[in-house]
């Protein structure tokens, strides 16, 4: 019987393509980063609720605490890449209302903080975090505002890397030590206030 070449190649019964089984892994860890937080990520639980075996677990993550950081960026974690389109102060507004929008989201809030937390006292998952998180969006923002620099939006003293820190840390710092609103409001406020310094006329 001649076989019909578009119609797609039926898989035989075995073991599911570790493409497959990553999915549902990842899956299940992040559905217990939300309901539990970072401390009840195990490989334990993760590979009972997943169906799969704990070496498995350890073939593919360090620890549970990267397994738990590659869960978040796999389903929760935003895909901000700051991009300029020529007006430096939309362009920021735009952003950051996007970052205190998703840091301050009733979901991923706990998980970045446990992540965060978790990082201070375990230095191999605080440098995963920076590769796969912090450090792409950090790039993005520094070439903004370098960008915005160089239109002659900002002075030419300004240190770009250190405005990074100053905007979206303070996002950061909204975050961990909740005093005030992580809102779009105070998105806006770092922008005017930025505005008004390199501006003053």
């Amino acid at each position: 019987m001649e076989r019909n070449d578009a119609e797609p190649a039926k898989r035989g019964r075995g073991r599911p393509p570790s493409a497959e089984v990553r999915r549902r892994v990842l899956e299940t860890a992040a559905a217990v980063l939300l309901e539990n937080g970072i401390s009840e990520v195990t490989f334990d639980k993760v590979a009972r609720r997943a169906g799969v075996s704990r070496m498995t677990l350890y073939k593919w993550f360090r620890s549970p605490a990267s397994l738990a950081l590659a869960a978040f960026e796999d389903t929760y974690a935003d895909s901000l890449r700051p991009e300029s389109s020529g007006d430096l102060w939309a362009d920021l507004r735009a952003h950051l209302r996007e970052f205190a929008a998703n840091l301050s989201e009733p979901r991923t809030a706990p998980m970045v903080a446990g992540l965060l937390g978790s990082a201070q006292h375990d230095p191999k998952l605080a440098e995963e975090i920076s590769a796969t998180y912090t450090r792409p969006r950090r790039e993005g923002a520094v070439a903004l505002l370098r960008a915005g620099r160089e239109r002659g939006q900002l002075p030419a003293a300004v240190d770009a890397e250190a405005l990074v820190d100053q905007l979206w840390g303070a996002c950061y710092a909204r975050l961990l030590l909740p005093e005030g609103k992580l809102d779009e409001a105070f998105a806006d406020a770092l922008v005017d206030n930025l505005r008004a310094l390199a501006d003053p006329g």
